[in-house]
């Protein structure tokens, strides 16, 4: 099963080794048709901590890491 790839924008790093990563969405309201922007948090393991807020990265699915981190940082 291929693994799942997703962009989005770093939120926070103030934890070692770990980045929050907010991925936003966009899709049409089916009645309204409407454009709406929802986005989700997700916690990504990063190796070094070479990011910084603000910054556009990739996350793909991994393995369970920790309770809350199921992500990895690929770019």
């Amino acid at each position: 099963m291929p693994k799942r790839v997703l962009q989005g924008t770093v939120v926070s790093t103030l934890n070692q080794n770990t980045l929050t990563v907010s991925v936003e969405r966009r899709f049409k309201h089916p009645v309204l048709k409407k454009t709406i922007r929802r986005s989700k948090k997700y916690r990504a393991h990063g190796d070094n901590n070479s990011y910084k807020s603000g910054d556009t990265v990739k996350i793909r699915e991994t393995v369970p890491i920790s309770k809350t981190k199921r992500w990895e940082v690929i770019e």
